[in-house]
């Protein structure tokens, strides 16, 4: 078999190709090079006396170099007259038929999809409580294993720092609510009741929702960063391969900071709104200071500060635990680093408010 050739001969006719040698499939890789040479010649005519053996690829081979709009084919032997017959009656093009999606099946595949993740993290989840519920009691019947230092840093970080950032967010909030509350109440002659809105939004749901909200997008962001970084490094690998437990020294610390610091900053948060409350109350409505404290003293009952602070260790928790989840979720890659830290502060955010709806339901249920 000799090799396929394409020769170029210009006459008075314009350019014309003379094709030779085996045009067959066997030779796929030289034909493919040939067509690329070829292409766009824009030849008159193209000449296949020369051609000694040919099949179909071969014949759809010369058909791409005849190109478009087709040469005139001459020197067609009997032999071949067949092949050149058949891919003369094919298209210019085959492009492939548009593939048409099913919208309700995609539907269905998606919402499997999504109900598969739920489950799976609902199962992470629960493995990471039991996880640290079992650490927790393990480092209460031998307190030297409580990581205090690891602690103190914690709640440096996630409860010492943020109580400036807290305050003045909370303080706005309260400042906005109040202010939206004098303007519409002012119309019905019902400003006075500004001030038992406020306090019962702020001490009841605003406050700690608002703070755990914080605390997602600061803490438990950070969380997931730290424990990613360290799972792309192999740092927790190589404290079990030592064998440490990763829940005692990186997890607990952390989760034990967030429940001691949210409580905390869900108070002064809460001051700080009802201080900005007050402000707004004294600028906007002309209310005193002291007549908006003797207000506030009617309005607020130790039922609704205290709904307020049991949801905030639990909210926390929540945040911790999700942020723990999605730190040792990490792969090799910076992007599932960044990916799991975003992952981890809508979960927290939104189960923070189902959260607070549960005991919303809860505590109406028991008259609190």
């Amino acid at each position: 078999m000799t090799a396929p050739k394409i020769a170029r001969v210009t006459a008075d006719g314009g350019l014309r190709l003379e094709a030779s040698g085996s045009w067959i499939a066997d030779h796929c890789d030289a034909l493919q090079a040939l067509i690329d040479e070829a292409g766009g010649a824009a030849a008159a005519a193209l000449d296949v006396a020369g051609v000694e053996r040919l099949d179909t690829f071969g014949a759809w081979a010369l058909a791409r170099v005849r190109g478009e709009p087709r040469a005139a084919l001459t020197g067609v032997r009997a032999t071949q007259a067949g092949l050149f017959a058949a891919i003369e009656r094919l298209p210019p093009s085959l492009a492939p038929p548009p593939f048409r999606r099913a919208r309700v099946a995609d539907a269905l595949a998606a919402l499997g999809r999504a109900l598969v993740d739920t489950g799976a993290d609902l199962v992470d989840f629960a493995a990471m409580f039991g996880r640290l519920a079992i650490t927790f009691a393990r480092a209460l019947r031998h307190p030297e294993a409580f990581r205090l230092r690891s602690i103190v840093h914690h709640l440096d970080r996630t409860g010492v720092q943020a109580v400036p950032i807290m305050a003045m967010m909370t303080f706005l909030v309260g400042a906005i609510i109040a202010q939206q509350g004098f303007f519409h109440f002012r119309r019905f002659g019902a400003q006075d009741y500004v001030v038992d809105l406020v306090a019962v939004l702020i001490l009841r749901e605003i406050g700690v929702l608002l703070v755990t909200i914080m605390a997602a997008g600061r803490s438990g962001s950070a969380y997931t960063a730290e424990l990613g970084s360290m799972k792309m490094r192999e740092e927790i690998d190589a404290l079990s391969t030592m064998g440490f437990d990763p829940a005692e020294f990186l997890i607990l610390p952390r989760v034990l900071a967030l429940v001691i610091a949210v409580p905390a900053l869900t108070f002064i948060g809460s001051i700080a709104a009802l201080a900005g409350g007050g402000v707004v109350a004294w600028v906007y409505a002309g209310m005193s200071p002291p007549i908006y404290v003797a207000r506030l003293s009617e309005a607020v009952s130790l039922a609704h500060f205290e709904v307020g602070m049991i949801k905030a260790p639990f909210m926390a928790l929540v945040v911790g635990i999700v942020a723990a989840c999605e730190g040792l979720r990490v792969e090799g890659s910076t992007d599932s680093l960044g990916r799991r830290t975003t992952s981890s502060v809508v979960k927290s955010i939104f189960l923070a408010i189902v959260l607070d709806g549960m005991f919303a339901i809860f505590f109406a249920a028991i008259g609190m």
